[in-house]
């Protein structure tokens, strides 16, 4: 069958809507017709060469659609089931996913990582030549073959832009504060980035319950909507970010402090914005190679933890049907995430208004007939 979708072909180069070829699925693979996806910035590392990744390659990792067909040895799901799509499938075998680590397993991301499915191929071509899939997926495409674990059933109440949102954004965030920092209730906590893995911090400090939760970002713009979903001060990132954190801390830090950008230079201020015996949670994806300076004496004097959040420390089987719960119950304002909505043809404008700081998420909508989405404005 053929799809629509966005394909880098050359680091630097705007993304190019491309027919491509889809092969049928394999063995324990399902076919998806995609229903939305989200702009996130990790897909712009390919565009900007900070990662490294085999090209041409089908973009976007966090999507949501309905599973239309299933190959052979599949069990776990069937024809029409409603997906959240998972960049991290594990294989349920291996030392970390028998200890509930399943995003660093060590038999499903190498091959994830190389733009091919688990056989070690890619399922899309064009004109006969391979196109890799991002994160084995490539959300960015009208249809899209997975491995069985890449999706995960959940409840189809939930819209099919914040199910998307629920694949990447949310879990990410969400998770660093539940699973990797465990906050807890009454405390302090400053998250350094107001995009949609930071605003989905904030959401999970204020799910469970701490007292001071302060944002910081460079857009004031953003302060509205930081404030709406739960934090109780906005900070700008172009001040003196950690001198306003310790005066509303009385003047020791925060308990909890979450780098939602991917700059080593935020990193080395979320240090610095912790109190003594604080912890500090580096969950924004910095590009390869690059170093932080986090001096030893610091941490080693005031107690300082840094622990490294991957997808949340999540386990998406367990972590999205949860997530989808709280959102139904009214718990997760995960509606208000959403700024923006595209079409597949206009995807460079969304990655622009990404890159411009605009807007918290986008989403992009697959059919024209799609409703299932609540756009909320910045201000």
């Amino acid at each position: 069958m053929q799809t629509r979708a966005a394909v880098l072909h050359a680091v630097g180069q705007p993304l190019a809507i491309e027919m491509l070829d889809l092969a049928a699925p394999h063995a324990g693979e399902v076919l998806v017709r995609m229903r939305a996806a989200g702009i996130c910035h990790s897909d712009w590392h390919l565009v900007n060469g900070a990662t490294q990744h085999p090209l041409p390659a089908a973009l976007g990792h966090e999507g949501a659609g309905e599973v239309i067909e299933v190959g052979p040895g599949v069990t776990r799901l069937k024809v029409g089931d409603f997906v959240s799509l998972n960049w991290a499938p594990a294989c349920g075998e291996c030392f970390y996913c028998l200890h509930d680590r399943p995003a660093l397993c060590e038999r499903y991301l190498e091959p994830i990582w190389a733009g091919v499915l688990f056989d070690g191929e890619p399922r899309y071509s064009l004109r006969g030549q391979p196109v890799y899939h991002y994160c084995g997926l490539g959300c960015f495409s009208e249809y899209v073959v997975a491995p069985e674990p890449s999706c995960i059933p959940i409840d189809p109440r939930v819209p099919a832009a914040v199910a998307a949102l629920i694949g990447c954004a949310v879990t990410t965030g969400v998770g660093a504060v539940l699973n990797t920092a465990h906050v807890q209730p009454g405390s302090s906590v400053a998250i350094f980035g107001a995009g949609g893995i930071g605003m989905s911090m904030v959401l999970g400090a204020k799910l469970v319950g701490a007292a001071c939760v302060i944002v910081v970002d460079r857009e004031p713009a953003k302060a509205g909507m930081a404030l709406r979903l739960g934090a109780t001060h906005f900070v700008h990132a172009d001040g003196e970010p950690v001198a306003e954190i310790r005066r509303l801390t009385g003047g020791r830090g925060a308990d909890y402090v979450f780098e939602a950008v991917g700059s080593p230079v935020v990193q080395e201020l979320c240090l610095h914005a912790a109190r003594p015996g604080g912890v500090i949670v580096l969950a924004g994806l910095a590009p390869m190679g690059s170093s932080t300076n986090l001096p030893g004496a610091v941490l080693t004097r005031e107690e300082k933890t840094v622990k490294g959040s991957y997808y949340g420390s999540s386990n998406p089987r367990r972590d999205f049907p949860f997530l989808a719960s709280l959102y139904l119950a009214g718990l997760l304002d995960l509606d208000s995430l959403i700024t923006d909505v595209y079409r597949l043809e206009q995807i460079n404008d969304a990655y622009a208004q990404m890159l411009a700081g605009q807007g918290i998420r986008s989403v992009i909508l697959f059919d024209e007939n799609e409703t299932s989405v609540k756009r909320r404005r910045l201000v």
